[in-house]
């Protein structure tokens, strides 16, 4: 249902019928007929040949329309008049329409307004005639500046948007007297509300009142948008057919689409009859190629409105919708600063973290701030962190997903009902019923959820906007026309406040923030990443020049002292031979701490020489010559191993660090060692919150067990540090401290990592993972 000459909804004529699988589809466009109150030819422009014409030039010129068809327009009009219609097609049609003519008709000779306008290789001419001699005078600028000044002056001096709404109303219910005039504004659905009215004494009002999206059909719509002025002078009229029904020179039905003439739906006329309307005219109010209003007119008696005045109302309509969205934009301009105020505290702040997600959180309430919602929800790394009102936890995962195919290009999405989109929020609308959700990483599954609130309104609707269809005798269901215009209230739950531009916005500019933000980071880490890489080239480059270097001068004090002792050992005492002594083991000490620094320099230095080894061979190996050189009771137990690429010296090294260690830390009196591979439903659980594994090539994690001395907890760090030991030198068989050290920087170096399981008295378990050549060990 609908107050406005929409041409939409309704369809009483059963041989016409308008069904719900059509209503979106009718070509009201191309009726084939216009409305009484003027006449339409349709020339063709290179000839000037008039080959369609209305079938009512018998009431208009006395002549029957067959005697106009095939002929020269000049069988109608004078060679001047041909000439301004052709200029005016060649030229701006905004200020050639309309053209004055004279017509001899019945009555004598009758002047009118001609319209003219292009359809591909046809000219459409119609012609209107008015009543009254005053309703044809010749347009002048003056005329239509006198007309214009004071409804524009009054848009333009309202000081407020409400004001304005008025003002508008009033202007044109003056111009053209009629009974109700209307201002009807649609919401981002496409359903409408009456925000301005101007009526006459002892009218109804129907100021407040909303009509439902489906009122106004998409064919209507936009014809709204492309004619910006419709008048139907009298509902009640029989159209007037045109003659031939098809163009001959297109076979095909007549584009009006510009038409002033052209007939309406005969569901509309219907429509307005039910209501008691004789005549109606809308004025459309387009801004940014959408369709921002109506003004809608009505009149209780046919009315017919000189073409002077539509297009003065015309003019008006378009002024109008610049200061009606000026305004609307201006009321929320203070919100706007606010808004303004909150990005610019906000994205300061942010931009001094290198954290995202702490950026984010340091600050809740500039947070929700920035959009104006009561809640929020962010999605990182597989956890949900919230604050305000925001469904609980387990909802937001599941909501996550039925939002998915409805972030746009850009990763956003809003709505004000979002029970609409997944209907499992209606169980939780009181705190989420408006949602605008963004993306902030989707590789990384980053998001932000932003909540509304429900706010439970009633809405007055004009008419019960869930009318049934009805079905004829066939079962045929079609649309058919409102009876009764009583209001009609709803309680609208589920909704919340809309998200204006401005936040839509504040959103989006978030992202661009952050983006930046995260950026910076990645600039800095990739600074630090090539300064760390030389440095520890220089560093490597330093250990191993220094260890060189160092190793002569103690050699030489070593010797030294050794000859101070041959020589000199029967002249000095006891306590000075001792002090010899001391000083050949610091120098041997020395010696050992410098080539274990040199060694692990070497390492970072050298290329790894790459093969593939069998660590079976490897490990039985490095086994065999400890059971050569120790004389403690081993048991040594050796799971099948993979063969693995890498370095063999290395690798051989890296056991031989982790062998001798198993040993030496040991004072069970059976030493026990096992080495294998875990199987992989066991490596999914053991170590894993310390292994990244993310090599290039397939790994396996390989362990080592033993039953020694064990290490606690708080040093289980430490003994990966180079020289640092857990005892004094001289316990468990001395050595450097260098041995672990070592052997976690081969695994590196082959794209490993290393890491272990203790507890004191119980034994250590060392895991580390190699790059594998093949896991079957049949040759």
């Amino acid at each position: 249902m609908t107050l406005l000459p929409t041409e939409a909804n309704d369809r009483p004529n059963p041989s016409a019928v308008v069904n719900l699988s059509n209503c979106d589809r009718e070509p009201i466009h191309i009726p084939g007929s216009i409305q009484p109150h003027g006449l339409l030819l349709a020339i063709e422009e290179s000839a000037l040949k008039i080959v369609q014409v209305s079938a009512n030039t018998d009431r208009w010129l006395g002549r029957a329309p067959e005697t106009f068809l095939d002929r020269h327009l000049s069988c109608l009009l004078s060679a001047t008049e041909i000439q301004a219609i052709l200029q005016c097609v060649q030229g701006d049609f905004e200020s050639a329409n309309p053209i004055v003519i004279s017509l001899q008709t019945p009555s004598g000779r009758l002047r009118a307004h001609a319209i003219v306008h292009r359809d591909r290789s046809m000219l459409i001419l119609e012609i209107e005639f008015c009543q009254g001699a005053n309703d044809i005078n010749d347009i002048s600028y003056f005329d239509f500046y006198r007309q214009v000044r004071k409804p524009i002056a009054a848009l333009q001096n309202a000081a407020s948007f409400d004001e304005l709404c008025t003002n508008l109303v009033t202007s044109v219910s003056q111009l053209i007297g009629f009974d109700r005039v209307m201002l009807y504004r649609f919401d981002p659905t496409g359903a409408g509300e009456v925000i301005a009215e101007a009526c006459n004494p002892g009218i109804e009002t129907y100021l407040g009142l909303h009509y439902p999206a489906a009122d106004i059909p998409l064919p209507a719509r936009h014809l709204y948008i492309l004619n910006q002025l419709r008048s139907i002078p009298d509902a009640a009229y029989e159209p007037v057919a045109l003659i031939p029904q098809l163009n001959p020179l297109t076979q095909s039905p007549l584009d009006l689409s510009l038409s002033m003439l052209r007939s309406v739906s005969p569901m509309h006329t219907q429509y307005l009859q039910n209501m008691g309307v004789a005549a109606s005219m809308s004025i459309s109010l387009v801004r940014d190629g959408e369709l921002w209003g109506l003004i809608a007119c009505h009149h209780y008696q046919p009315k017919l409105i000189p073409y002077f005045l539509q297009t003065v109302c015309e003019f008006i309509g378009r002024v109008a919708a610049f200061e009606l969205t000026a305004k609307a934009n201006l009321q929320d301009r203070d919100y706007q600063i606010q808004i303004d105020r909150h990005k610019s505290s906000f994205f300061e702040s942010i931009s001094q973290q290198t954290d995202v997600l702490a950026a984010l959180t340091q600050s809740p309430t500039e947070l929700l701030n920035l959009v104006g919602a009561t809640g929020v929800a962010i999605f990182s790394q597989d956890e949900w962190v919230v604050f305000g009102l925001t469904p609980d936890r387990e909802s937001l995962s599941p909501l996550l997903s039925a939002l998915m195919p409805q972030l746009d290009d850009r990763g956003i999405f809003q709505t004000a009902c979002l029970s609409q989109v997944d209907p499992a929020a209606a169980a939780y609308s009181d705190v989420a019923s408006g949602l605008l959700a963004l993306t902030l990483s989707r590789d990384q599954n980053f998001y932000i959820l932003w909540f509304r609130s429900e706010v439970i309104q009633t809405v007055t609707w004009a008419g019960n906007p869930h009318k049934s269809p009805t079905s004829d005798d066939s079962g045929e269901v079609y649309l058919t026309p409102r009876t009764s215009f009583a209001a009609w209230l709803e309680t609208v739950r589920h909704t919340a406040l809309p998200w204006k531009a401005c936040e839509f916005t504040a959103a989006l500019e978030l992202h661009s923030a952050i983006v930046n933000v995260a950026l910076r980071h990645a600039t800095q880490l990739s600074q630090l990443n090539t300064e760390l890489t030389r440095s520890n080239r220089e560093l490597d480059s330093f250990a191993y020049v220094a260890s060189h270097d160092l190793k002569e001068p103690l050699r030489g004090i070593y010797n030294y002292a050794h000859f101070l002792i041959e020589d000199y050992g029967e002249i000095l005492d006891a306590e000075g031979v001792a002090k010899l002594h001391t000083l050949t083991r610091l120098t041997q000490r020395m010696q050992d701490l410098i080539d274990s620094l040199l060694h692990f320099s070497r390492l970072g230095r050298a290329e790894i020489a790459w093969q593939s080894i069998d660590l079976d061979r490897v490990i039985h190996e490095t086994i065999d010559l400890f059971k050569i050189t120790t004389s403690e009771p081993l048991e040594i137990t050796i799971q099948p191993l993979p063969t693995i690429r890498g370095d063999r010296a290395q690798i051989q090294e890296l056991f031989t660090n982790l062998v001798s260690n198993a040993i030496k830390y040991n004072q069970s009196e059976v030493k026990r060692i096992e080495i294998g591979v875990l199987p992989a439903e066991t490596a999914q659980n053991s170590g894993q919150e310390r292994l990244q594994l993310a090599a290039p090539t397939p790994t396996q994690i390989i362990y080592m067990r033993d039953n020694g001395i064990g290490i606690a907890p708080r040093h289980q760090d430490d003994v990966f540090r180079i020289f640092k030991r857990l005892h004094t030198r001289d316990e468990y068989g001395g050595g450097t401290g260098a041995g672990l050290t070592i052997a976690q920087k081969i695994v590196e170096r082959h794209g490993g990592q290393m890491w272990l399981e203790s507890a004191l008295e119980s034994g250590t378990t060392f895991y580390f993972t190699l790059p594998v050549v093949t896991l079957d060990r049949s040759d």
